[in-house]
């Protein structure tokens, strides 16, 4: 009931600020340094980038959102002072996820530095794709609040820091650095019988929970029901096959299981939504320093929770059977339902970040009209 109160009020914020698109008083560049860059701008704002080539080295786009002008740069072209910096208000996204990548991110944060020194721009906010263990300290000197100058982070996982008030959590989203797509639903998507009943492509780490989860399938009998295709070692490029393999695997199922891998956020969550696939996730908190601070206890995915999603939480492999066992008794009818419900509970929920983020920003970069 709290997370429908919540839900409810949320959709009562997009409404609100639908209703209230004033005349345009920032203007934000964005420059995308990380892919999870991609996430934010086409498939949260729903822009576009130009040349639509996905591999070319400069791409860009606009768009005006709230009260803000934004324009979006990406590409391996957009390196520091080659480019114009046309806005006093910088969006960096950057990757933080390991040591050569934080190497890369620093460059950037010095060159946004020198920037605000001489004051070309005025305020820098940072989207990170955080480290998988929320081994996040290395940004820390650079936030305001610890004497540097990024006045809000946006930041991936559940990290211990994030505080609502400059520190927030961001969704990992899909995986667009192997360019997966804005998917549109369409009417078969929602109405067509699925051939699975679930589907678990991915990688199987050995003494993980996923050798747990693949041994219950067989000894039940129900790999039979479900697409599944485990591989022993994680490969980070897709051929157009296995990609192509994947996302029918999405399509042509009700569930996508998403057991934890180093954490429990998956791009494969998003993904299942993206196609109107149930996401079962495993509910249990990875190792490292995610979790446990003021806000959180250490349950993971708070964002989504907090969202209302409507997944099927467990805390073991062993409570599957009892829902495939369920599955194979809905109708059609009942799946239909609850696929509409899921696209529209992710639909909503991109909305509510992207109205979440301008309104942070513009809450920070705009002058208070005290007075």
């Amino acid at each position: 009931a709290a997370s429908q109160q919540r839900y409810e009020a949320n959709l009562k914020m997009i409404k609100y600020a639908r209703s209230h698109l004033e005349q345009t008083s920032l203007r934000v560049q964005i420059w995308g340094k990380a892919a999870i860059g991609l996430y934010l701008w086409q498939h949260i704002f729903g822009g576009h980038l130009e040349p639509a080539d996905v591999t070319a080295q400069w791409r860009e786009g606009s768009q005006k959102a709230g009260k803000t002008y934004f324009s979006f740069l990406t590409g391996p072209s957009v390196v520091p002072g080659y480019f114009s910096v046309e806005a006093e208000h910088v969006v960096l996204v950057l990757n933080g996820r390991e040591p050569a990548k934080i190497a890369y991110a620093v460059q950037w944060l010095h060159y946004a530095q020198t920037l605000m020194e001489t004051r070309k721009i005025q305020h820098v906010a940072v989207v990170l794709l955080g480290n998988e263990q929320c081994n996040n300290a290395w940004i820390q000197p650079y936030l305001k609040r610890n004497g540097g100058f990024v006045n809000l982070l946006f930041v991936t996982y559940d990290c211990a820091f994030v505080n609502e008030e400059d520190i927030f959590q961001w969704p990992l989203g899909v995986a667009t650095y192997r360019s997966f797509p804005v998917v549109e639903p369409s009417w078969s998507m929602l109405h067509d019988p699925r051939s699975y009943v679930c589907n678990f492509l991915g990688t199987v780490y050995k003494n993980s929970s996923r050798e747990t989860l693949l041994e219950i399938l067989k000894q039940d009998g129900l790999d039979k029901l479900c697409w599944i295709a485990a591989r022993e070692q994680w490969q980070p490029q897709e051929t157009n096959e296995s990609f192509k393999n994947y996302q029918d695997a999405l399509l042509q199922s009700d569930l996508t299981l998403c057991p934890v891998g180093i954490n429990t956020e998956c791009y494969r969550i998003y993904e299942a939504c993206s196609y109107g696939s149930l996401p079962v996730i495993e509910d249990v908190m990875t190792p490292g320093d995610c979790g446990n601070s003021s806000m959180y206890h250490s349950a993971p995915l708070q964002l989504l929770k907090t969202m209302g999603a409507p997944f099927i939480f467990i805390k073991n492999w062993k409570e599957l059977p009892a829902i495939l066992e369920k599955e194979k008794r809905m109708s059609l009818q009942e799946k239909i339902q609850r696929r509409k419900k899921l696209l529209e509970w992710y639909r909503n929920f991109k909305e509510w970040m992207r109205q979440k983020f301008i309104n942070t920003l513009e809450n920070s970069f705009l002058p208070s009209d005290k007075g």
